[in-house]
């Protein structure tokens, strides 16, 4: 293992739980509420904003998006790719779980559900809109959180650091075509160039720049590093939620005229989060995985990369879109259930080692 790929392990291994991370549903609830009053009071600022657009990208989103994804992105070490070999069960797993299961049974659960059980409570024009929405949301696997996750099981840090560097570089080149092929079958209209672009603005160009960033920080000393990774720590969070009031001051009349849609939305990903993570973790059972390594794979086919799902949502259908709002709800779900996730592979270790 290399020296540069221990320290980040090491890094990765003791970053705490942020209080924005740890409570991160409040937050959401939060900006629900404001955005959803700021648009009522002050519609004409937000749709002076909606406008602001070039090429179909909107700008200040844009930028958000930016300040959102590139600091998580700094904090993972494509050098750590060559450990892949040490845990080849487990990565493959993930990679099983990650790329071949989530994003195809959450397109099965969309259809389900928003198509046919729940479809004469929601907006009939925004069920494909929603399908889609779901379908972004399952096809971005997490990142820089599973390092928090991880953590909280005692997890292995550089299996943890290997995967992600590993689901990234697989992001770059999969998401659109992925993304491209679900929304075919789920008959949605694909927006190509739109598509592209989103893969382009929101993964290429912020990976480019996030390691550029992190080079220049490590020439500097781990020092350094570690004090940069702690100063640009809540930007991340800090930009989702600004974007999060922009998009309810946006989508607030549609919920309040039907607040159900949130907990509608809410029940496919809970399936897909559950189902995932015990798919995940009993296979690496299976094939005989270590539990150090076997909750960290659960908790990465679990989650997922929702800044990167809520900005090309936007990008391709726009702000008061149901697929903007679908992967909005997966933020305003991702910390307890994964929390709850964490709780019930360290409770089962006994379980998992008796075999």
């Amino acid at each position: 293992m290399s020296a540069q790929c221990e320290v980040t392990a090491k890094v990765a291994a003791g970053a705490p739980m942020s209080v924005f991370e740890r409570y991160l549903t409040v937050w959401v609830f939060l900006c629900i509420v404001t955005g959803i009053a700021l648009g009522q009071f002050a519609p004409g600022v937000f749709q002076t904003i909606g406008r602001m657009e070039y090429a179909q990208v909107n700008l200040p989103v844009g930028l958000l998006i930016w300040v959102m994804v590139i600091p998580m992105l700094v904090k993972v070490d494509f050098g750590a790719l060559h450990e892949v070999r040490q845990h080849v069960r487990g990565i493959g797993v993930t990679l099983f779980v990650n790329w071949l299961v989530k994003p195809f049974s959450m397109a099965l659960l969309g259809w389900l559900f928003i198509r046919h059980l729940f479809a004469p409570m929601l907006p009939a024009e925004q069920l494909d809109s929603y399908v889609a929405g779901l379908i972004l949301l399952a096809a971005a696997p997490c990142t820089a959180m599973v390092f928090v996750w991880s953590r909280l099981t005692n997890g292995d840090p550089l299996f943890t650091l290997s995967q992600v560097a590993l689901n990234d570089t697989i992001m770059v080149f999969a998401f659109a075509p992925l993304v491209g092929l679900l929304l075919g079958i789920s008959a949605i209209t694909v927006p190509w160039a739109t598509l592209v672009t989103s893969v382009v603005l929101y993964i290429v160009i912020p990976v480019i720049l996030a390691q550029v960033w992190r080079k220049m920080l490590l020439a500097k000393g781990q020092a350094a590093f570690d004090a940069a990774m702690e100063k640009i720590g809540p930007w991340s969070i800090s930009a989702l939620l600004l974007t999060l009031v922009l998009l309810f001051a946006f989508q607030g009349e549609a919920i309040l005229r039907q607040p159900l849609i949130i907990a509608l939305l809410a029940v496919p990903i809970l399936i897909q989060v559950f189902f995932n993570s015990a798919l995940a973790y009993w296979l690496n059972r299976a094939v005989g995985e270590k539990h150090n390594v076997a909750c960290p794979s659960a908790l990465i086919g679990a989650s997922n990369f929702f800044e990167l799902a809520v900005a090309a949502a936007i990008s391709i259908f726009g702000f008061e879109s149901g697929a903007a709002l679908a992967t909005v709800v997966g933020v305003l779900i991702e910390v307890p259930v994964m929390l709850l996730v964490v709780k019930v592979v360290n409770s089962s270790k006994g379980w998992y080692e008796a075999r």
